[in-house]
């Protein structure tokens, strides 16, 4: 058994009147990509200045405002990032970028000479708040650490004044989901009174999930007692970087959002340390999902999984919400049907709102495609088959054809595991429409005698061959299908019945063919199958579709 009692619960917050459960997601938050720092330092590869620079104009492209772009006073190919940034002048004026430094002096120092010549700029400053730290790492009381947090402030209140553009102040108390909420207030209101934040002057208070260490619902409480505690709440832009370590990174920002976070960092499809960042393409097409703008350009996540997988050497799983190439692929029969009927219903009736089983957004609005939609394995049904059918080929299968059908592809999706299009078409083929043995129907004379007494009005004289000797037979019926049932029953005995038939157009045109689907039953052994014929003649295809049949009854 796991030695599950060396772990102890973290303690969660009294809130019994939290006000987030009852809220709603409006709009979007103010969205900061993290990829380039955070991002990039939990690379195995890290991403050289070339590479930095084809991201950040990236995520300028699809139109993040604020972009974490490094720790410039840490690393010699961050301070040439950024200075390539600058002096190609790459930072459009609307884009604001991030720094982050440590509350040391010289790091400080460091980082305003790397910023010079930007526009806009955030100095994210930061330092570990929480018991564990204090305790193990840095052996110091409260008041020493956030004497810390005031040095750091106020160094960078000096270099700021000296500075140019303009500049924000965000502070993180890292690991905050381990610090006691009482003391995290504190520091972060000290932070804010020490840079003399106002409403005019906002200071970003970022409140990070440094390792997830609760259900996303505590880290919600935290973020709501916190914003209903502070000093100055209008001059705070409240910020969320929920980490990945317990798998719901994306639940806590958004129960974030609904306790008043404003702004959100992340990285594209949640690249960072242990088990990573918040995701915010996720997070983003959630709120697309929901009718809500994202504010993000995402209609190609094709490009955004290339530049990613090219640039991070990572690549996005293939059950990645919204990007993975399954997402929008269906294996289980029942929702292939459901999936074929929710289309269908759309085209029906007109609807322009999205709504199909299964499908919770539109795959061609994040630039997919329908072909991938249904896949066919051994556990596929008959619904998925007919969909393939019909989405791919035009075949509109009759609903008793169904089952029929699968069971074939069923034998060959358990010997071989997902069956390709092409080859459940090819099956098809060589089941139904090139069905022409033992009997092969070659031409037929229809006449139309309507004035006999006994009331049958087509005669066809038929020709055919019988394991490849021809034959020729006359009969006359109520119509063509009626009138080729009676020769076959005199010329080759078989005693048979037309359950069933349905017939449409498979494509337009000039060179249009049509499809005829004959239900037949052996009225000796019981037997019932189907058979298809095509042809540019509606009658041909008919009296092939008999053949077809016949042949399978036969078998």
């Amino acid at each position: 058994m796991l030695n599950f009692k060396r772990y102890k619960r973290v303690p969660v917050v009294d809130l019994p009147d939290r006000q987030w459960p009852n809220n709603e997601i409006q709009k979007a938050p103010v969205w900061c990509s993290v990829d380039l720092r955070d991002g990039n330092q939990a690379l195995i590869e890290p991403m050289v200045v070339e590479e930095k620079i084809e991201f950040f104009n990236y995520l300028v492209k699809i139109g993040f405002k604020e972009i974490e772009i490094g720790f410039p006073s840490a690393s010699q190919i961050e301070y040439d990032f950024l200075r390539q940034l600058v002096e190609r002048n790459l930072i459009p004026d609307d884009v604001t970028v991030q720094v982050l430094v440590q509350c040391r002096e010289h790091l400080i120092k460091r980082t305003f000479e790397s910023i010079q010549g930007i526009k806009n700029v955030i100095v994210h400053i930061y330092n570990s708040t929480s018991t564990l730290q204090r305790d193990v790492v840095f052996n110091m009381d409260k008041e020493e650490i956030k004497q810390i947090a005031i040095d750091g402030t106020n160094w960078v209140k000096e270099y700021a004044e000296d500075f140019d553009g303009n500049l924000v102040l965000e502070y993180s108390p890292e690991s905050f989901t381990g610090t006691e909420l009482d003391f995290a207030l504190d520091i972060c209101d000290t932070v804010v009174r020490t840079w003399g934040g106002s409403k005019e002057k906002p200071v970003i208070i970022n409140l990070p999930a440094t390792v997830e260490m609760n259900t996303p619902n505590v880290y919600a409480d935290q973020i709501e007692w916190m914003s209903r505690n502070f000093e100055n709440r209008e001059a705070i832009i409240l910020s969320v970087h929920p980490h990945n370590d317990r798998g719901t990174a994306v639940a806590a920002a958004e129960l974030a959002l609904l306790a008043g976070a404003d702004r959100v960092e992340g990285t594209l499809f949640g690249n960072g340390e242990r088990t990573g960042n918040v995701d915010i393409l996720n997070i983003a097409y959630n709120m697309f999902s929901q009718g809500i703008n994202p504010e993000l350009d995402l209609e190609n996540v094709n490009e955004s999984i290339e530049i990613y997988e090219r640039c991070n050497k990572i690549p996005v799983h293939i059950r990645h919400p919204y990007a993975g190439k399954l997402v929008f692929t269906a294996f289980s029969g029942s929702h292939q049907d459901a999936i074929n009927k929710g289309v269908k219903a759309m085209a029906d009736r007109g609807q322009e709102q999205w709504e199909v089983p299964y499908l919770p957004i539109d795959p061609s609005d994040l630039g997919r495609e329908y072909e991938p939609i249904v896949r066919i394995n051994s556990q596929s049904g008959k619904g998925g088959v007919a969909f393939v059918m019909d989405t791919y080929f035009g075949f509109k299968l009759p609903k008793g054809m169904h089952k029929e059908f699968a069971d074939v592809i069923q034998v060959i999706a358990e010997r071989q595991g997902e069956v390709a299009p092409d080859t459940i078409m090819a099956e098809f083929k060589a089941q139904y429409i090139d069905k022409k043995e033992p009997l092969h129907f070659r031409r037929g004379k229809l006449e139309d005698v309507s004035d006999t007494s006994d009331n049958y009005d087509t005669k066809l004289t038929l020709v055919y061959t019988n394991h490849g000797e021809e034959k020729t037979a006359e009969s006359t019926g109520n119509g063509p299908i009626d009138a080729v049932k009676s020769c076959l029953e005199k010329a080759e005995g078989v005693n048979i019945k037309i359950l069933d038939y349905t017939e449409h157009a498979l494509n337009s045109g000039s060179n249009a063919q049509a499809a005829a689907y004959i239900c037949m039953l052996d009225m000796d052994t019981k037997k019932v199958t189907y058979g298809v014929g095509i042809s540019s003649n509606i009658t041909r295809a008919s009296i092939r579709a008999v053949f077809s049949a016949l042949n399978r009854i036969r078998e």
